[in-house]
């Protein structure tokens, strides 16, 4: 008799089902053989699988065993395949009744001693066994939550794998998990900090409310202690809510990559902020490994990825995020695969005008100590291409002492997130059905149909253009960013002004790279 049990692996940040095929012969030397492109991971589980039968007083015979893994093309690795090889050793042995396995799916890592431990992956693995019509999925008493979200599936929660046998035999009970996805969603979004904490730098918060309400990329340059990482952590608490298929789209990647264990709830609650030191390699950045998985830019996806420093990461670690920005996906090739990773996020740079801090900042007893050579060779780190695809370049100063003797002043971030939620449904409605969200996802064609200028705004853009010598990217960024401006008036068409402040925040290109 062959024992079969279905399970799920996960093959980027989504799952792939797989059956667990048990076979014996009768030889009465105790000999395993897992089989099927298993990882070390996965042939290391005999080992766990055996001891934790063993430990459990689950009966089974001493035989040669091939256990065979299917679809046998494909790399499995993934320690949430102990679970279900135990369970086939068991129907092999007639520990489990066969029908008992129809449309239930299993996952789980084994101790030594039987119990069942926490895996990663959990909601696209639940996500697939519903689209695949799975009724039921046993998994992690500590997974239970996130699996729960997830409607139409049964979740069982089991602590051992005593618990499980016991469970498919039907000589035991156990409640499904549940979860409240009202209770959920009614805290969603909840943040600790507030934009009106940040004491002055008025032109600053006008400046990350544009680039909220338009999804545009942003720069700040300023002196340390100007304010900088402040006011970037709380940029996603004025972004629109996080609705629940954005949060489970990005549940998924952070299950796959690992960090399960820091959900609320199951589920994550608000919009990610990744702001990864400037020591990071370009595979942590960008994702990779031998079995592929997602980096900081798919992490921050339909969030905020900060890089404080700019100048201070590697330039080749830079230069990777072009695909990531103009795409919003990531493609990790290797020999045997390619996967995609989603990639669509903000991204909030900052850096210091010069190496020591102070170019410009006109602080007493803070005198730049730089030559000009030192500053162009630390402004030369960022590249070209990569300062164009940041939409708003803003200069962040030093706050004064009448507004850090005063007390705090200004909008809410509810204030400035709901004028960015009314400019956003003005975009959802321009671009429904064209496959785009925002102002900063508009392709060429686009540009000519939604940003028509007048001839105030066109002499505007050619003395800018002209005095300047922007590029063809830079000039499409002014006329993004100007769409969002009007749209954040309510304006239909675009005008002088919005044209003005836009290009405004395209001005420190001449002062810091020319």
């Amino acid at each position: 008799m062959v024992g079969i049990a279905l399970t799920y692996t996960t093959l980027g940040i989504d799952a792939l089902q797989v059956t667990v095929e048990c076979d014996r012969d009768g030889n009465m030397q105790q000999i395993v053989n897992i089989v099927g492109m298993p990882s070390n991971a996965v042939k290391e589980s005999k080992d766990r699988v055996f001891a934790a039968l063993r430990n459990s007083q689950l009966s089974y015979a001493t035989s040669r065993y091939t256990i065979n893994l299917a679809p046998a093309d494909i790399k499995k690795d993934s320690s949430s395949l102990d679970l279900p090889i135990a369970v086939s050793i068991l129907m092999n042995n007639h520990g489990v009744p066969p029908n008992g396995l129809k449309q239930i799916a299993i996952i789980g890592e084994l101790s030594l001693d039987g119990n069942v431990r926490a895996v990663d992956g959990v909601l696209p693995i639940a996500i697939a066994a519903k689209r695949d019509g799975i009724d039921i999925l046993i998994v992690p008493h500590e997974n239970a939550e996130e699996a729960a979200i997830i409607d139409d599936l049964i979740v069982i929660p089991v602590t051992s794998l005593w618990e499980t046998a016991q469970y498919l035999r039907g000589e035991a009970t156990i409640p499904p998990a549940k979860v409240d996805r009202d209770k959920i969603f009614s805290v969603l979004n909840e943040f600790p900090l507030d934009m009106h904490d940040v004491k002055g730098q008025y032109q600053v918060k006008r400046t990350l409310e544009v680039a909220a309400a338009g999804g545009h990329n942003l720069l700040m340059i300023g002196p340390p202690g100007s304010g900088k990482t402040m006011l970037a952590r709380r940029v996603p608490t004025i972004l629109p809510e996080l609705t629940l298929d954005e949060a489970l789209e990005a549940t998924k990647i952070h299950s796959v990559a690992g960090f399960s264990k820091d959900f609320k709830n199951g589920i994550l609650t608000t919009r990610p902020f990744r702001s990864p030191h400037h020591t990071i390699s370009d595979v942590a950045l960008i994702g990779g490994g031998a079995f592929p998985k997602p980096g900081e830019v798919s992490l921050s996806h339909r969030g905020v990825l900060f890089l404080d420093e700019l100048p201070e990461f590697k330039r080749a670690v830079l230069e990777v995020l072009r695909q990531p920005l103009e795409d919003g996906v990531v493609t990790i090739a290797r020999a045997t695969t390619s996967l995609t990773f989603p990639a669509e996020f903000m991204l909030i740079a900052s850096m210091n005008p010069c190496p020591c801090g102070y170019f410009g900042a006109n602080i007493p007893n803070h005198t730049c100590s730089c030559d000009s050579g030192a500053i162009v060779r630390y402004r030369n780190r960022i590249s070209g291409p990569l300062l164009d695809r940041i939409d708003i370049h803003v200069e962040v100063p030093t706050v004064a002492y009448a507004d850090l003797a005063a007390l705090p002043s200004g909008d809410t971030s509810a204030t400035i997130r709901a004028r960015v939620n009314k400019a956003r449904e003005i975009q959802h409605r321009r671009f429904e059905g064209q496959g785009i969200y925002n102002n900063s996802q508009m392709n060429s064609k686009m540009l000519r149909k939604y940003c028509v200028l007048n001839d105030q705004s066109h002499a505007l853009m050619q003395n800018a253009i002209d005095k300047m010598g922007y590029s063809a990217r830079v000039f499409d960024r002014i006329l993004k960013v100007a769409r969002t401006i009007a749209d954040l008036e309510g304006q239909e068409k675009i005008h002088s002004d919005h044209i003005s402040e836009a290009i405004q925040y395209r001005t420190l290109d001449r002062k810091y790279w020319n």
